[in-house]
Parts: C-alpha cells; sequence; structure tokens
C-alpha cells in the first residue's frame, strides 16, 4: 500500500488530484492546468465572436470562466484536455453507447467519478482496485464483486462516472502488485472525519487536564483519604471485638480469683487425694448422719443470730473431706455464676450508649 501514489485534498484542488492519482506522480500543477483552461476560454470566445461581438451570446460568455475558479476547480473539459497529452481519452460510463458495449467493469483500468464540483479516481493497480479518493486519509481497497456495487451506489448518489479508455503510464505500483496481492485490515477514514476525531480527542484532553489542574489532584486524595477511613474504622472494629473479649476474661478470672480466696478464707484446705465417686457418696452419707445426730443433741436456741452459721457446720466443713468436695464445686459454679452476670450487665450498659 506504501509504494501507491495518492494525494489528498487541498482547498479545491481535486481535479489536480484526481489527475494524479490516476497517473500515480506528481504530472499536473495548478499552473499547468490553470493555462490549459485559459486555453480553452480562448477558444471557445473565438467561436463565439464568429456569431458577432455585440450578440447576447457573445456578451454572456465574457463572464467569469465556466473552466476554473479562483478556488481552484477545473471542468471536465480541462481534465479531458490534460489527459489528451498522454493519449487517454474520457467515455461516459452510462451512455447509450458504452452500455451497449456491455463490458464488466473489472476488464476496464480506471474511472473517474464527479459529483458537486468533486473530482476522484478509481483505478486498477496489478490485479486489485482501489478508491483513490483525495477526501480519504489512504487508498481504499475494493474487491473485484464490489466494483460493480460501488460503481452503482455513486450512480445512486448522483455521480457522474467516466471510463477512461487507452495505455496508462507505467508504475512501480502496477508492476509491483502485478506480483502480490494485499491486504486491508482497516479501511481508511474521511479526512473530514478523521480531523473531527483528533479536535474531539484534543478538546477532551485539555478538559481532562483543565480539571485536573481546578481540582490540583484532590479527587485522587479524596478517593485515598475514603479509603484510610474505612481501614480505620475496620480496624477500630477489630480492636473493639479484642478489648470487649479481655475484658471477659479478666472479668471471669477475677470472679474466680476472689471465689477462690473467699473459700480460701473461709474453709480449710482440702488434702490433695483425689477421691471416686463411691467415697465421696459414703462420705456425704456419713456428714449428713453427724449432722441428724448434733441437732438432736444440742437445743436450736445455740444460734445467737439469725445470719450466722451454726458452729457444727463450720466445724463439720472443717473436718469432712466429702463436705470440702461439694462446697468447693458450688463455690465454683457460684463464682461462673457470678462472672457471667458482670459480662451480661456490661453488654447491657455498652447497649444503652
Amino acid at each position: 500500500m506504501e509504494s501507491i501514489f495518492h494525494e489528498k485534498q487541498e482547498g479545491s484542488l481535486c481535479a489536480q488530484h484526481c489527475l494524479n492519482n490516476l497517473l500515480q506522480g506528481e504530472y499536473f500543477s495548478p499552473v499547468e492546468l490553470s493555462s490549459i483552461a485559459r486555453q480553452l476560454d480562448e477558444e471557445e470566445r473565438m467561436r463565439m465572436a464568429e456569431g458577432g461581438v455585440t450578440s447576447e451570446d457573445y456578451r454572456t460568455f465574457l463572464q467569469p470562466s465556466g473552466n476554473m475558479d479562483d478556488s481552484g476547480f477545473f471542468s471536465i473539459q480541462v481534465i479531458s484536455n490534460a489527459l489528451k497529452v498522454w493519449g487517454l481519452e474520457l467515455i461516459l460510463f452510462n451512455s447509450p453507447e458504452y452500455q451497449r458495449l456491455r463490458i464488466d467493469p473489472i476488464n476496464e483500468k480506471s474511472f473517474i467519478c464527479n459529483y458537486k464540483e468533486h473530482w476522484f479516481t478509481v483505478r486498477k493497480l496489478g490485479k486489485q482496485w482501489f478508491n483513490l479518493n483525495s477526501l480519504l486519509t489512504g487508498p481504499e481497497l475494493i474487491s473485484d464483486t464490489y466494483l460493480a456495487l460501488f460503481l452503482a451506489q455513486l450512480q445512486q448518489e448522483g455521480y457522474s462516472i467516466f471510463v477512461v479508455k487507452g495505455d496508462l503510464p507505467d508504475c512501480e505500483a502496477d508492476q509491483l502488485l502485478q506480483m502480490i496481492r494485499v491486504q486491508q485490515m482497516h479501511r481508511p477514514k474521511l479526512i473530514g472525519e478523521e480531523l473531527a476525531q483528533l479536535k474531539e480527542q484534543r478538546i477532551q484532553k485539555t478538559d481532562l487536564q483543565r480539571v485536573l489542574e481546578a481540582n490540583d489532584g484532590s479527587g485522587m486524595l479524596d478517593e485515598d483519604e475514603e479509603d484510610l477511613q474505612r481501614a480505620l474504622a475496620l480496624s477500630r472494629q477489630d480492636i473493639d471485638m479484642e478489648d470487649e473479649e479481655a475484658d471477659l476474661r479478666r472479668a471471669i478470672q477475677l470472679s474466680m480469683q476472689g471465689s477462690s480466696r473467699n473459700v480460701c478464707q473461709e474453709i480449710p484446705q482440702t488434702s490433695g487425694t483425689h477421691l471416686t465417686s463411691e467415697e465421696l457418696r459414703k462420705r456425704r452419707e456419713a456428714y449428713f448422719e453427724k449432722q441428724q445426730q448434733q441437732q438432736q443433741q444440742d437445743p436450736p436456741a445455740q444460734l445467737s443470730h439469725p445470719c450466722e452459721k451454726p458452729t457444727t457446720s463450720s466445724g463439720a466443713l472443717g473436718s469432712d473431706p466429702a463436705g470440702d468436695a461439694i462446697s468447693e464445686e458450688d463455690m465454683l459454679q457460684a463464682a461462673v455464676t457470678m462472672s457471667l452476670e458482670i459480662v451480661r450487665n456490661n453488654f447491657k450498659t455498652e447497649g444503652k450508649k
């Protein structure tokens, strides 16, 4: 594709681009085409003068040239005369004379298309067809099967199509594409479309830079700060849970220590020997029998105060290992109950807060 000569649009010089893309080289300039246009104007003026320089047709003809204008437009007559230099001629594609020939478009060599003062070339290079429109960013590959449909579509859109007859000058692209075939992954865009996209991208980039400068990076800092706050909140939750668990453990430990101290103060230490359940049962029965005998011997009036413990009970607790084991289990259960009550009260207090 790089070997294909393709002039892109400059001003209104589409006729120049059309001819150079057809011939595959810088064969014509605006000055040369203007010279051909002036020559055509002079020839037409001389023919009109034959009817009289005072005639209405002659005075009308003296108006600005119809073969060119200041914008760079050139008429079909200028293009046709320029091609005659290379022994080429133009035939209208949809003319009755050409249609009677019934020639398949793929058997031709090139076409020139015109619509609303815009000219462009469709040419065969090697064994493939290319749309060399100067309004495109590059040559557009046209398949053989699509060529006839492409020309028909141009006709429906109002284009005039001319068949180029004659031998075109040799060119590097034609010789190279005779040996290889090219593939086109992406179709070229219109120059105006590409410029519009580039302009839009520049505008978006400028707007983004303006926003970043206005915020001075505060948007990114705000996101980072939000992430940091979320992380701190999660860490505080974890710490609070750990603190509650630690408080629970300390409350249980303190309650058990307090219960153990109370037991140690009120009750003598029991022997370290481990008693079986049967031995505990027997000692418990002996303890209750002794308790009953003591109650029968001592009158009830010995209790000096309702809140004081019977001396027989404390004496029995100090001397009965089974009683020691039972009292220690009761005291341990009481300690656990107390610790649970403390924990519940703490949770209720936190809930009210």
